[in-house]
């Protein structure tokens, strides 16, 4: 039951997911959207040209049927004109073919973005599958298809339909016209028609967008499994980070064993605890624990301690205080300053003592506030 509702796809695709389709190639893309931004851009074109380009291009043609007898002689004479007459052709369109090209770009990185991706231009020989094809054919995908192709002949044959009844009152006059007028007339016309032809995808954008965008997140949604996965190659599995945390504790361990031999002074509990202090009046406001421990590390840090001949000084109540309320490489708190410094001059004055005289000197009991008193 665990497996079958985790092989099940209800998950929302993470970021890690979305990047990795991205940088595969797989993005949204409508080309619907793309089909209307270029139509309705072309034809906007052509209508601001107004009747400057069909004026070019009939001047090009009546250049082009214009022979000089004097010319006819010369074998390369036609190709030369021809290729004049190209340049002009390409010249005076040259404005239409930018703006189009402007708006399929446009129209692209719109709804997915500008995306370069050497992955998908790979050969995928999956495609080449039958029963993929099929499962495309009559997937969701091939019944979108062929409603948006259905929903687009509708459209665009009613729109169609209303612009010839609209223009054909129009288009009759032009008998009247005289050719030159006529034609400038007609390319308005045409122009005018194509606008609203080209409006009425509008409505199978409108439609495709949303589908591309259902689509392409219903195609990267995840199961449960696939992103408990995700999560630990991304976070590391449970045993590796446990691993870490590991040797990431023994190695700050091993410097703060380190840094027992500098100490001034190891509190101990006698056994259980263990807090080695610090304390440079140049360097430091108070007195700072440079290490700590409890049971076996407390028992390492003692003997440390008597190794390097750092003193121990035996006070329960002082090292559970300073364990409980003072971190590594932290100060001590002011509340503790008085019990320390009662601890620290008297190993002081005992270390300028010959030995006779400093067994003699009485062993201070460090007093501890109520606050710091936890059994």
């Amino acid at each position: 039951m665990a497996e079958s509702e985790d092989s099940e796809r209800t998950e929302e695709p993470s970021q890690r997911r979305l990047q990795q389709a991205r940088e595969r190639g797989q993005i949204p893309r409508s080309r619907e959207l793309t089909n209307f931004a270029t139509m309705i851009g072309g034809s906007l074109a052509l209508l601001a040209m107004g009747s400057s380009l069909p004026a070019s291009l009939m001047g090009i043609m009546r250049r082009s049927l214009a022979l000089d007898a004097a010319l006819l002689a010369d074998s390369s004479s036609m190709s030369r004109m021809l290729g004049s007459q190209a340049l002009q052709a390409v010249l005076a369109l040259l404005p239409l073919f930018a703006a189009l090209i402007v708006l399929v770009l446009l129209a692209a990185m719109a709804l997915g973005g500008w995306n370069v991706s050497a992955r998908a231009i790979q050969p995928d020989f999956s495609r080449l599958s039958p029963l993929a094809g099929f499962k495309r054919m009559f997937g969701l995908h091939g019944w979108s298809e062929l409603g948006k192709a259905l929903l687009k002949f509708l459209v665009v044959g009613g729109v169609c339909a209303c612009v010839v009844w609209w223009l054909f009152a129009d288009v009759l006059r032009l008998s009247a016209m005289a050719p030159r007028s006529a034609i400038g007339h007609a390319a308005a016309l045409l122009s005018r028609a194509f606008v609203w032809l080209c409006a009425a995808l509008v409505v199978i954008a409108a439609v495709d967008v949303p589908l591309q965008l259902y689509q392409y997140k219903r195609s990267l949604k995840m199961s449960r499994h696939e992103l408990r996965e995700e999560a630990k190659e991304t976070d590391g599995r449970p045993e590796v980070r446990s691993r870490i945390r590991q040797m990431q504790q023994q190695l700050a361990r091993r410097r703060m064993m380190q840094a027992v031999p500098k100490a001034d002074v190891v509190v101990v509990n006698p056994e259980h605890f263990a807090v080695a202090l610090q304390y440079e009046p140049t360097r430091m406001r108070a007195p700072r624990v440079v290490a700590k421990g409890v049971d076996l590390i407390a028992l390492n840090i003692r003997r440390i301690a008597e190794q390097h001949r750092v003193p121990v000084f035996e006070s329960p109540k002082l090292a559970r205080a300073l364990y409980r309320s003072t971190d590594l490489n932290e100060e001590i708190p002011s509340g503790l300053y008085l019990a320390v410094a009662q601890v620290l001059s008297y190993l002081f004055r005992i270390k300028s003592l010959n030995p006779t005289l400093a067994a003699r000197m009485a062993r201070p009991d460090p007093t501890v506030g109520d606050e710091f008193d936890v059994s």
